[in-house]
């Protein structure tokens, strides 16, 4: 190529890096001074971005990369409010839940006794696990300090989950998303269940996604726990479970499957045989009679207080469906299955208003005739319409069958809320929220690369 002297080198050298120092080099060459006073200083500059493009290409597909400026953010979110709290005088939130909670936890480290009434019993893992904490630091504040740590830290389930089923893009929208929910932050200090709750659901998927994918011994135990756990700690854990398992039995192999039914044949049989004398034992000598009580006694509750009222909620709102029930019992001698029967159409519509209710309150508000209006309605409707695109990506590119856990957990919440009622505000629908963050940010995800390829083709590139 013949000789070159600093000018051309520099040119040469700046080309070979396809441009990407010719804005730099226009303006610092610009000036009056000669190339040649300027050339080891800008030789220097050219080493420094290489090795920062160096270091960025070795260090960019590492998760903790990215992990610890998102833990980071997730906990200094919460813990923020948290601190808040404390300092405005507010303290750390209470409901009528809460008072209960604690004065269960306070008996039960006093007496070390649990009850069989419903609460004592469905709420159980999570009464055990707050009466140790109670038991350890002894202040509430300090129990939600640890709540606001492990909500925070959760996001790393909430990437690794998005990260294992879909792309690296997905994942980190999803943290964003997760970081942004208000729900997320707001409920992790409160000193309720529903906070461990989402940070032990979110471990529970994506054990059992590793279980599935690597077959490792340690994460099948970790998900037989974690759901085990689940199963106990509030009563949102059973239907969430109970919709997993079609998909475990879905994804498991089906010789694997029957070789462990036939070498297990008479181990199961006994267990389940153990199971059922031991329930029918129980139940027939009385041990079950708190339990039933208490859960005919919520069902009636329930039936009377918010079905025959039309409650889209736990309270009275304008909306709500206002009709007169037939309380007839003429259907198998059962005030439930006779109040359904007999109100079905009522019912129907009721179960219609709160699927459209699990949105938001901003549903009811939805108002087209002005500017305003119109961008609240969007800026209120992109989670939903971000889960829709996304859940179309999944289904188109087959992805739909292996990421099943994220809609089948929406799907259990969503029924959840509209067959028992939505509460005021939106405590219930807490579990769907990461796996809606999820879906969301496939969408999201999805969006943002059409639209760059979109941009890309004018220009010939593919």
């Amino acid at each position: 190529m013949g000789d070159c002297g600093p000018k051309e080198t520099i040119f040469l050298y700046i080309k070979d890096k396809k441009s990407c120092l010719k804005a730099l080099l226009g303006a610092k060459y610009k000036e009056s001074c000669p190339i040649e006073t300027n050339f080891l200083s800008l030789t220097q500059e050219l080493k420094d971005l290489d090795l920062i493009r160096g270091l960025y290409s070795k260090y960019k597909d590492r998760d903790a990369v990215w992990l610890v400026p998102l833990v980071i953010a997730a906990t200094a979110r919460i813990l923020d409010y948290y601190l808040w709290l404390l300092r405005s005088g507010r303290g750390i939130p209470k409901c009528d839940d809460t008072t209960w909670y604690l004065n269960y936890a306070n008996n039960l480290l006093a007496n070390l006794r649990n009850g069989l009434d419903i609460d004592d019993t469905l709420y159980f893992g999570y009464n055990i696990l707050l009466s140790f904490l109670l038991a350890v630091f002894r202040d509430p504040a300090a129990v939600v300090f640890i709540q606001g740590l492990v909500a925070g830290f959760s996001v790393i389930l909430v990437y690794k989950i998005a990260r294992l089923l879909f792309t690296k893009t997905t994942a980190i929208i999803a943290s964003l998303f997760y970081i942004g929910a208000w729900d997320i932050t707001l409920w992790a200090t409160y000193l309720l269940s529903d906070s461990f709750f989402v940070s032990l659901l979110l471990l529970t998927v994506y054990s059992l996604l590793m279980a599935l994918e690597t077959g490792s011994r340690k994460y099948r135990l970790l998900f037989l726990a974690a759901a085990g756990y689940l199963v106990i700690f509030r009563p949102t854990g059973i239907p969430i479970v109970a919709v997993l398992v079609p998909y475990i039995i879905y994804r498991l192999p089906r010789p694997a499957v029957a070789a462990f039914l036939a070498r297990y044949r008479l181990a199961l049989g006994g267990l389940a045989a153990i199971l059922t004398a031991g329930g029918a034992y129980l139940y027939w000598s009385g041990a079950f009679d708190p339990f039933i009580a208490s859960f005919r006694l919520n069902v009636l509750k329930v039936l009377y207080t918010v079905y025959a009222r039309g409650f889209i909620y736990d309270y009275s709102h304008p909306r709500d469906l206002h009709f007169f029930p037939n309380l007839t019992v003429d259907v198998a001698d059962s005030p439930v299955l006779s109040f359904l029967v007999n109100n079905w159409d009522d019912v129907s519509t009721l179960y219609l208003m709160r699927a459209v209710a699990f949105l938001g309150h901003w549903v009811w508000k939805i108002d087209f005739g002005t500017p305003g209006g119109a961008w609240t309605f969007l800026a209120n409707i992109w989670p939903a319409a971000l889960f829709v695109v996304g859940t179309a990506a999944a289904i188109a590119e087959h992805r739909i069958s292996r990421a099943a856990p994220l809609w089948l957990i929406v799907l259990a919440v969503f029924i959840f809320c509209t067959f028992l009622f939505i509460d005021w505000m939106y405590r219930y629908r807490l579990p769907a929220i990461p796996f809606i963050a999820i879906v969301a940010a496939y969408g999201a995800d999805r969006l943002i690369r059409m639209a760059m390829n979109t941009r890309l083709i004018p220009h010939g590139k593919r």
